[in-house]
């Protein structure tokens, strides 16, 4: 996919509660479907709109996706559907594994 104008998405930013932050672990993910810095985007959007998210960081051109999170409050399960539900508007479709 190329990037273009009607696929513009805009970059969320996330303070992380203490909750979030008492205690956290690093997931790398395994991400594809994406094919430029706006599909990125959504995929970060996505992960750092799930309680107990604290960082994510999407290179899509590398197809990888660090998640700093609080196990206690998210599972790598969640992980994977935030990053599926990234996608499925008909024009992206994206899909996670978790690897470590």
């Amino acid at each position: 996919m190329s990037e273009s104008q009607d696929c513009h998405v805009e970059p969320i930013s996330k303070e992380a509660s203490a909750q979030e932050m008492a205690q956290t672990t690093e997931a790398l993910l395994l991400v594809s479907g994406m094919g430029c810095p706006n599909c990125a985007a959504r995929v970060r959007n996505s992960l750092l709109s799930l309680q107990g998210v604290v960082e994510a960081h999407v290179d899509h051109l590398n197809g990888r996706a660090h998640v700093t999170f609080n196990p206690a409050m998210v599972t790598g399960d969640a992980l994977t559907e935030a990053v599926r539900l990234a996608g499925g508007d008909g024009r992206h479709e994206y899909r996670a594994q978790v690897v470590h």
